[in-house]
């Protein structure tokens, strides 16, 4: 008999430290956790610029995304699990970002990456996210390298620049320019936005469009004197402009300030909202391709429900191209969530997210299949107006 309450006591000591690290199942039945997940909450980590040159490209992405999972998380989460957002500050530096995704997948433990901003910052994480088996969520990045088809781990649910650099070469056609500068950041995400320009004018039986500068800017910074002279000698018809909105802001007011007339385009990365602020009544007339709806286009039902709950939280006037992103990416994830059911893993999250086919979130389709991870090939241009509104 005390043999017998002595394997009685060893099992239950044995059940005892399988349930402490994460092994316990229904009827005593050991099986595996998922990282990340637990009987109430679902962790996510995100790395991306707090301060510095671009904090209002991090500062939004993470507000839109939170103030959807936080509406979801009222209503009682996904199968009783509330959505927790981690965010590191990485200062818009690939190597910062690389040492968070470490200490996000290691330390942190959890279950997926979600909202990376900064081509550069994404594809130093990338790999790491890759190797973990982590699932890595809607880089705010529209780079090629990111969008390889053999990538089964990332989603995105913006068109990437290939798509928005078409959009601007047909609108500076459209309007009979012809010669073109590109002032670019020195970094990957410059470098995918002149790449992609070149790539539209080659695909074209019509070169009367041609590009007659090409300017590096030092990213994270406003200097742009070097790039103003190459640019001004070339005469450009246009200046598109792959950088952020301080370095693009400086060098728009600085071309203003010597005269130039031309016109000036940006792609999405840009920081819509925060471009018409660094430029005031000078920013009439800048073109900003798009790959969101407009945030304040109440007309459309996700738009509708991004700006209610920015009225609950007493700030109605808050709404940003760059939360509006952050908006849908959440609602998309969460949907992939509710799709992968109760008993959430890495792999049945990636396998409900390749289902979501032409899935509506509102008046803004998301499209996934297990050969395509690019959500979305939507692209509108807007322009600024002298009262430093962004328009369609």
């Amino acid at each position: 008999m005390s043999d017998l309450n002595g394997v009685k006591a060893r099992r239950f000591a044995g059940l005892l430290v399988a349930c402490a690290i994460g092994f316990c199942g229904a009827a005593g039945a050991a099986v595996a956790a998922e990282t990340g997940v637990t009987a109430d909450t679902i962790v996510l980590g995100q790395s991306a610029a707090l301060s510095g040159q671009t904090a209002a490209l991090g500062k939004q992405m993470g507000a839109g995304a939170r103030l959807y999972f936080e509406s979801v998380n009222r209503q009682g989460g996904i199968y009783g699990r509330r959505i927790e957002l981690q965010t590191l500050e990485d200062y818009n530096e690939p190597e910062t970002a690389a040492a968070n995704t470490r200490k996000l997948i290691g330390e942190n433990r959890v279950f997926a990456l979600f909202g990376y901003v900064g081509t550069d910052n994404a594809e130093a994480s990338l790999p790491i996210a890759t190797r973990a088996g982590v699932p890595f969520f809607a880089p705010y990045s529209g780079a090629q390298s990111l969008r390889d088809p053999r990538l089964r781990n990332i989603f995105h649910v913006r068109a990437g620049f290939n798509e928005e650099t078409a959009a601007i070469v047909r609108q500076i056609r459209t309007t009979g320019l012809k010669r073109v500068a590109v002032v670019y950041n020195d970094d990957a995400y410059g470098k995918a936005g002149l790449e992609g320009l070149a790539r539209a004018l080659q695909s074209s039986a019509d070169n009367s469009v041609q590009i007659v500068a090409r300017e590096s800017v030092v990213r994270n910074t406003a200097e742009i004197g070097d790039a103003m002279q190459g640019t001004m000698k070339a005469h450009p018809d246009a200046v598109v402009l792959v950088s952020a909105y301080r370095t693009a802001g400086a060098f728009v007011k600085e071309a203003l300030r010597r005269g130039y007339n031309g016109q000036f385009y940006n792609v999405s990365y840009v920081g819509t909202q925060a471009l018409a602020r660094e430029l005031g009544p000078r920013g009439s007339g800048v073109i900003i391709s798009q790959v969101m709806p407009h945030p304040g286009n109440a007309t459309l039902p996700v738009v509708r429900e991004y700006l209610r709950l920015l009225q609950a939280t007493g700030k109605p006037d808050d709404f940003d191209y760059v939360g509006i992103e952050g908006f849908v990416a959440a609602k998309a994830f969460t949907e992939g969530l509710r799709r992968a059911g109760k008993d959430l893993t890495r792999e049945r999250l990636v396998a409900a997210l390749e289902g979501m086919h032409n899935f509506d979130l509102g008046g803004f389709i998301v499209n996934f299949t297990p050969e395509n991870h690019v959500g979305s090939k939507f692209v509108e241009m807007t322009i600024i107006n002298s009262k430093g509104q962004v328009i369609r």
